[in-house]
């Protein structure tokens, strides 16, 4: 299919600067990005509460922000973890309260959205391991939340899909608490960049995201000695997948990342685990959060919110058993 022609005037997006000073850059990259929001998203719906706590992890705090759509009920909690670059973004951004908003009320769960600590401050593992503590936080405080420890998802966008497929592979590894489902959107699963599309001169040269950046980004998440190999860098390359959460991957049409996500679908597959991968066509790496101007933004949020909805409901293969019976 062709680009989405509402998407015209959003590309190419400009490169990286050559030099960063990062606490400058991501205050004025936060500011774009929240006068951007204003005009192509959506706002949230309205939650029961919406409060923030500052948790410990090692070496500091970092911030949680709890959405809930009832007070009365105990429900299945979603963790997500925003995207960025692991660089900037941040779990109490105008854009990810609307995502913890949309899923709180249209999944009915517990939404949580986590504002781990940014590289090359803090690089690889600190970022995965400050989601290990949110994760095990929400499970220590299940009952002041009220949430059902035994129904937990996990989701993220590009760099935070990087790391909710990652902490799925923790967990797993170290026997950790069990995590329901992965919702993985725009992920970054290899971060060797051997996949086709990350050759792709096009995809990486003439949309959102460019070629060249995404090196710079993954050696400041990694550190100039840092090993892209590490499967809690590259969930694609673990030895095996076996025993990980079913999973449900979006990639865009459009996107220098678009083969992680049905290469990473096809290693779960492999290894018996129930995976699905969405090509949303017609998109870019951020578009997803277009849904003011793009129709097929919208489609897109509700196709994530309406797969959260049935893993919480533990309906999940009864849709994608209609899916497949509509596609047919």
């Amino acid at each position: 299919m062709a680009l989405d022609p509402i998407l015209t005037a959003f590309v190419p997006t400009p490169p990286l600067p050559a030099e960063i000073d990062f606490p400058a850059w991501r205050a004025l990259s936060e500011a774009d990005g929240a006068a951007l929001v204003e005009l192509v998203a959506e706002p949230g719906p309205e939650v029961a509460e919406k409060r923030i706590v500052h948790i410990p992890v090692e070496g500091g705090t970092i911030a949680l922000a709890i959405y809930r759509p009832s007070l009365d009920e105990t429900l299945p909690a979603h963790l997500y973890f925003h995207g960025g670059g692991w660089v900037a973004g941040t779990g109490l951004s105008v854009y990810t309260d609307i995502i913890g908003r949309e899923r709180a009320v249209g999944a009915h769960c517990v939404a949580i959205t986590v504002d781990y600590r940014k590289a090359p401050e803090y690089q690889h593992p600190i970022p995965l391991n400050d989601c290990q503590a949110a994760l095990l936080w929400v499970i220590e405080h299940a009952d002041e939340i009220g949430v059902d420890a035994s129904r937990i998802t996990v989701g993220g966008g590009s760099a935070g899909a990087n790391l909710a497929a990652a902490l799925c592979l923790k967990n797993r590894d170290e026997n950790g608490p069990t995590i329901l489902f992965q919702l993985l959107e725009v992920p970054a699963v290899d971060l060797t960049m051997s996949l086709p599309s990350h050759s792709d001169a096009e995809l990486g040269s003439n949309y959102a995201l460019h070629r060249a950046d995404v090196e710079r980004l993954v050696t400041f998440y990694l550190g100039e000695d840092g090993d892209p190999r590490d499967p809690y860098a590259s969930p694609l390359l673990a030895k095996t997948h076996a025993g990980l959460p079913p999973a449900h991957i979006m990639p865009s049409e459009f996107d220098l990342l678009r083969d992680d996500a049905e290469a990473y679908a096809e290693k779960l597959r492999d290894a018996g685990v129930s995976a699905t991968s969405s090509l949303q066509h017609g998109h870019i790496h951020p578009s997803s959060a277009f849904t003011k101007i793009m129709p097929a933004a919208r489609a897109w949020r509700d196709e994530a919110i309406a797969t959260l909805r049935a893993v919480h409901s533990g309906h999940l293969d009864d849709a994608r058993s209609a899916d497949q019976a509509a596609e047919s």
